[in-house]
C-alpha cells in the first residue's frame, strides 16, 4: 500500500504507540485531579506533558490547553474569545474563505450570537492577500483567525505579518496551526500568535488529542464549564494522550528540516513527472509558499471520484478534496473559493506524502496516474 494522505491522518508513530501501551498497562489510569498518590502521580505526568509542549512551541506551560482535537481547539478559540469579550463595540470577527470546517462552523455559530464576521477570499494562487488582511482590521475587530496552512492546497498564509498587525492594533490572532506542524517551523516567536490550534494526529499522534494555546491575558470562556485546563475545558484530563501529544510534537519538531528537504525534493519530482507524462495538469498553488508534503492537482476533464477509487484498487491512497468531505460530491469550498468551477474541483486530487514516501513510491504513483487518468476522463466525457 501507498499512503499518501498525510494531511488526513498520519500514522502514530512507534515510539507513542509504546508510550500509549505502558501508559494504559502500568497504572495510567489516575485522575489529575485527585489528591491520593495516584492522582498526584498523573498530575505531575500531565504538567510534565504540558512542559514539554510549551517548550517545543515557545510559550509558558501555563498557556497550553489540552483538548479533544485540532477541531475543538479551533471552536474554543473562536467561540471562547467571543464569549469572554470585554468590549461590547468590538462586534468583527476577521477571517478567510477557506478555513477548516471546524473553523468555519463556528464562525457561522458567532454570526447567529451577533458578530459580523468577514470572510475573505484567496487569490488564484490560494493565498488571502496579506493587503486586503490588513484592510479588513478596523477599530471595531476582536479577533482575525487566519489558518498557517491549508489542508487541501498546502498554501501558506501570511500569519506572520497579520499577527504583528493584529498586535500593534490591539487585536487578538488566532492561527490553526493543524496542517503547520511537523512542516514547517512553529515557534510563537515568530507567529506572534494570541491563540494557536494543534491536533496529534496529523504528526504522528492519536487522533483525539488537540492543543489551544491561550497567551497570557486572552479571555477564553470555556465550552465546557469545569475547573480543568485553567477553567477553559472541563473533564478529566486524558493524561496518556497528553503525553503522547508532547512526544509527537518533539519527535516531529526534531525531524522537521529534514522532512522539509527530502519530503519537498520528492513532492516536486511527483510534479514535475506528472506534467511531464500527462497534458492538462495544473498544480493549485504553485505560484504560493507551499508546505513541502502537500500536492493539489487538476487533471483536467477527468471523473476524480473514479480515479480515486482506480489509485485504491492500485493500493495507493490520495484525496479527493479536505477529508472532511471526501466521499462526497460537494465542490471543495478552498477550490471554488480560488475560482475553480466545480467541474475542476471534481478533477482535483489531493497527495500529501509523509516521512516514509520514497522515489519509489512517487515513479509508481506516477505510472498510477498516466494508466488511469485517460479512462477517467473519458469516464467524464458527455
Amino acid at each position: 500500500m501507498i499512503y499518501w494522505d498525510y494531511n488526513a491522518a498520519a500514522p502514530v508513530r512507534p515510539e507513542v504507540a509504546t508510550l500509549l501501551a505502558r501508559a494504559f498497562t502500568e497504572g495510567g489510569f489516575g485522575n489529575a485531579s485527585s489528591v491520593h498518590r495516584v492522582g498526584r502521580e498523573a498530575r505531575g505526568r500531565l504538567d510534565a506533558a504540558r512542559a514539554r509542549v510549551a517548550r517545543v512551541l515557545g510559550c509558558e506551560p501555563k498557556e497550553v490547553c489540552f483538548t479533544g482535537s485540532g477541531s475543538e481547539a479551533d471552536a474554543l478559540a473562536l467561540k471562547g474569545v467571543w464569549l469572554g469579550r470585554k468590549e461590547p463595540r468590538r462586534r468583527r470577527v476577521v477571517s478567510s474563505a477557506i478555513e477548516h470546517p471546524s473553523a468555519l462552523a463556528a464562525l457561522h455559530h458567532l454570526e447567529t450570537l451577533g458578530a459580523e464576521v468577514v470572510r475573505l477570499p484567496p487569490d488564484h494562487t490560494g493565498q488571502v492577500p496579506r493587503e486586503a488582511l490588513l484592510e479588513a482590521l478596523t477599530p471595531d475587530t476582536l479577533l482575525c483567525s487566519l489558518m498557517w496552512a491549508n489542508n487541501e492546497t498546502g498554501v501558506v498564509q501570511p500569519v506572520a505579518d497579520v499577527s504583528r498587525a493584529c498586535r500593534q492594533r490591539g487585536i487578538l490572532f488566532h492561527t490553526d496551526a493543524v496542517q503547520a506542524a511537523g512542516k514547517l517551523p512553529l515557534r510563537l516567536g515568530e507567529v506572534d500568535a494570541d491563540l494557536l490550534s494543534l491536533s496529534a494526529h496529523k504528526f504522528g499522534g492519536p487522533a483525539g488529542a488537540g492543543v489551544l494555546v491561550v497567551r497570557k491575558g486572552v479571555d477564553v470562556q470555556a465550552l465546557t464549564p469545569g475547573h480543568q485546563e485553567a477553567g477553559r475545558r472541563g473533564g478529566t484530563q486524558n493524561v496518556p494522550y497528553a503525553e503522547a501529544f508532547a512526544l509527537a510534537l518533539e519527535l516531529a519538531h526534531q525531524e522537521q528540516p529534514a522532512f522539509a528537504e527530502r519530503v519537498g525534493a520528492l513532492r516536486d519530482t511527483f510534479e514535475h513527472e506528472v506534467r511531464a507524462r500527462l497534458a492538462d495538469v495544473t498544480v493549485n498553488g504553485e505560484a504560493a509558499p507551499r508546505v513541502p508534503n502537500t500536492s493539489s492537482l487538476t487533471l483536467e476533464g477527468a471523473d476524480g471520484e473514479a480515479l480515486l477509487i482506480a489509485l485504491d484498487l492500485d493500493g495507493i491512497c490520495a484525496s479527493s478534496g479536505a477529508a472532511c468531505a471526501s466521499g462526497t460530491l460537494t465542490p471543495s469550498h478552498v477550490l471554488r473559493a480560488m475560482g475553480l468551477t466545480p467541474a475542476r474541483t471534481h478533477s482535483t486530487l489531493r497527495f500529501s506524502l509523509g516521512p516514509t514516501t520514497t522515489r519509489e513510491e512517487v515513479d509508481r504513483v506516477v505510472e498510477a496516474l498516466v494508466r488511469h487518468v485517460p479512462r477517467a476522463r473519458e469516464l467524464n466525457t458527455p
